[in-house]
């Protein structure tokens, strides 16, 4: 299986966003970054996310959120100067890839 990006949502547009993939995708389980710090300890950022995910899993029951740890997903997807949406779509499919691949390790 191969992780391949949609699109970069902005987070005031994720709920919309999200209920339509639900409704017309099937969607059943979101992997989800957790920024943590380089010691894989949940700081300012990371709180920010899990705060919108602790709502997200109130807003869809039925969904299955998976946190995973993208401390290097950006930084291995390539420098920020190459344009924010680009590196946002390969960090997000890397972060993917590596879920997919521990999914289907013994």
């Amino acid at each position: 299986m191969i992780a391949t990006p949609l699109e970069v949502i902005p987070s005031e547009d994720l709920s919309g966003y999200l209920g339509r993939l639900v409704d017309e995708e099937d969607v059943y389980d979101v992997v989800v970054g957790v920024p943590k710090t380089l010691g894989g300890e949940v700081g300012f950022q990371a709180r920010k996310v899990l705060s919108r995910l602790d709502a997200l899993k109130r807003e869809f029951p039925g969904v299955r959120f998976v946190e995973w740890d993208e401390r290097f997903t950006t930084r291995l997807a390539g420098s920020r100067k190459k344009g924010t949406v680009r590196v946002d779509h390969l960090a997000a499919a890397r972060m993917l890839q590596e879920y997919l691949g521990a999914r289907e390790s013994p």
